[in-house]
């Protein structure tokens, strides 16, 4: 079958666009709103999965917890960021 977009490396996107949004405001802006559309691809529970498909369906393994683990450390960092630019 298809494969999906591995959410881990979303995280990981995110705090890299983060950690460049502390010279260059976009990449924050960016890392914001992808961070806010991730956050809809969890299921009723708040649980994700190892990939999401191309409808946005959940794929893989499920509940993946390397996932949870790059979406806690995701939010830390942007949140602290987001803190210091105001």
């Amino acid at each position: 079958g298809e494969e999906g977009s591995f959410n881990i490396c979303t995280f990981w996107l995110v705090e890299a666009m983060t950690r460049a949004g502390q010279a260059d405001r976009k990449w924050l802006n960016k890392a914001r709103l992808m961070f806010e559309k991730m956050l809809s691809y969890a299921n009723h529970l708040g649980l994700y999965s190892e990939q999401i498909g191309t409808s946005g369906e959940a794929l893989g393994n499920f509940p993946q917890a390397f996932t949870h683990l790059a979406l806690i450390s995701a939010a830390f960092n942007l949140d602290r960021t987001l803190g210091r630019k105001q």
